[in-house]
């Protein structure tokens, strides 16, 4: 599976540290030190989880090597929904009228872009798509309480495309080597470590200390697993790209791997937590780094909890 094209969107607002310093007493050094963020993007009133799918994708058509109208398989990816029922899948393919295509979404936590890249995997196995486009979105701070001390400061907004083909169009493309993805709901304090329960408050981070220690675990784990199954060294590895959730964490993760902080690609410093969007964002801001036979080792943890590992080769 191959990576033609990659694009991503952020909202225009910046929301730095002094906000919450003004709002709850949170310091700019204290936010830092314990999360590595500096700022965040909010998006506007207009804009929803929906809106900034459509934006991601039209900023990536004019990278597309082929017509639009070849892709027969939209896979959306939110845990933020804007519309239960008309899917950020659904309103990407309303704006770019390609007609009677599956359409779906799914939603993993933060690990539902490696997620929604196992569902096209599965759809080119079984040849029932040849092209498909992957939309991760998130609007977390449409359900975040500002407020909240402990996971208020945490949440960034953004949105991220990923146009893929079963066969190789070009020799700029991105190679999608491997997934692997799986549920660790049986682990810990998996089903309240972090929730989002819509009736009720938003975002709750009851037990952040929890999901802690299980991502400093499993993201590791499951990035020598891909190596492993793949015949591939840690020595191998030229940029890791785990999920966007805090820098101490991506920092436990590349100590864990024994891998040197310059092969780590972050952007939570200036987007905060993005969500299922973060890593997809990442490509995007570094595809123009990677050089050719790179391997990138995507990783992800998310509440409930879920974990997965992608293989990227350059």
């Amino acid at each position: 599976m191959y990576i033609n094209a990659i694009s991503s969107y952020l909202p225009e607002q910046v929301v730095t540290n002094e906000h919450f310093a003004r709002l709850n007493g949170l310091s700019d050094q204290w936010i830092v030190e314990r999360t590595g963020i500096r700022e965040r993007r909010k998006a506007a009133p207009h804009e929803n989880t929906n809106t900034m799918a459509v934006e991601a994708v039209r900023q990536g058509l004019a990278l597309l090597p082929y017509p639009v109208q070849e892709i027969d398989l939209i896979v959306g990816a939110t845990y933020t929904p804007y519309d239960t029922i008309v899917s950020l899948a659904h309103a990407v393919q309303h704006d770019l009228q390609i007609p009677d295509i599956p359409v779906l979404s799914v939603s993993t936590a933060c690990s539902s872009l490696l997620n929604a890249l196992e569902v096209v995997q599965g759809y080119f196995c079984m040849k029932k798509a040849t092209k498909a486009l992957v939309v991760v979105s998130d609007n977390n701070t449409a359900y975040s309480n500002e407020s909240d001390k402990i996971a208020g400061h945490l949440w960034g907004d953004g949105a991220a495309a990923l146009f893929l083909s079963n066969e190789r169009v070009s020799d700029s493309d991105l190679k999608i080597v491997d997934i692997l993805t799986g549920g660790a709901a049986t682990v810990g304090k998996a089903l309240e470590g972090v929730v989002l329960k819509p009736n009720d408050e938003g975002f709750v981070m009851p037990n952040g200390r929890d999901v802690f220690i299980h991502a400093v675990q499993y993201m590791p784990r499951a990035s020598r697993q891909i190596l492993g199954r793949n015949g591939l060294t840690l020595e191998e590895v030229d940029w890791v790209l785990p999920h966007q959730a805090n820098f101490r964490i991506s920092k436990k993760v590349m100590e864990e791997l024994g891998l040197p902080m310059e092969k780590l690609l972050s952007n939570i410093q200036y987007l905060g937590n993005t969500g299922c969007a973060g890593c997809a964002i990442g490509l995007d801001e570094n595809k123009y780094r990677f050089q050719k036979g790179d391997h990138i080792v995507v990783t992800t943890f998310g509440g409930g909890y879920s974990y997965g590992a992608m293989l990227v080769e350059a």
